[in-house]
């Protein structure tokens, strides 16, 4: 089955297995997969299950939905590939191998599966501190800009034209008023 992992700091382990065709991912709780996180936008994508692919669909959201550093609209995400919301990366899991090298000998049947796939949070690196802890060409000048709001720019500008019309009519006004004595 066909699972996400959250790879950020904080978050680090939560998963959530893609058992219905389509999954929405989002901040806010009518979402199936929930991620309370302030860069990922209230109803940020959507995870459609279309045969084996696993399809991403972004949502309009204001950070963007990103695979493998590049962003998307609409693709499909395969086994091991980063998905980032915001500044939440994720990793899709699911349970045959992404086309890997030759792997370590499988764990003892004493072992139990839920062991083999826990993840322990560590803390920061004196590397991570050292390099700012962001990966290299993680520039959020760009992707993490707030939407401005036009319809308020034009409101305020029409106030400031019908505030100076007010103010040369009162002007014309005084002076018929003083011509007129």
């Amino acid at each position: 089955m066909a699972k996400l992992v959250i790879l950020t700091q904080g978050l680090t382990g939560r998963v959530h297995e893609l058992n219905v065709d389509r999954t929405t991912i989002g901040r806010v709780e009518d979402n199936l997969f929930q991620i309370a996180e302030p860069s990922v936008s209230s109803h940020h994508c959507e995870v459609l299950l279309r045969g084996s692919d696993v399809v991403i669909k972004d949502l309009n959201s204001t950070n963007g939905t990103f695979i493998n550093g590049e962003q998307i609209n609409e693709s499909v995400l395969k086994p091991g590939q980063t998905l980032r919301l915001g500044q939440i990366e994720l990793k899709l899991e699911t349970g045959t191998p992404a086309s890997a090298p030759a792997k370590a000998p499988a764990p003892s049947p004493a072992k139990k599966p839920a062991e083999a796939t826990m993840v322990i949070p560590r803390g920061v690196s004196l590397s991570e501190l050292e390099g700012g802890g962001r990966p290299p060409g993680f520039d959020t000048s760009k992707e993490f800009s707030k939407k401005r709001n036009k319809a308020g720019i034009y409101f305020w500008i029409g106030v400031g034209i019908v505030g100076i019309i007010i103010v040369v009519l009162l002007i014309i006004a005084g002076q018929t008023v003083n011509h007129g004595k």
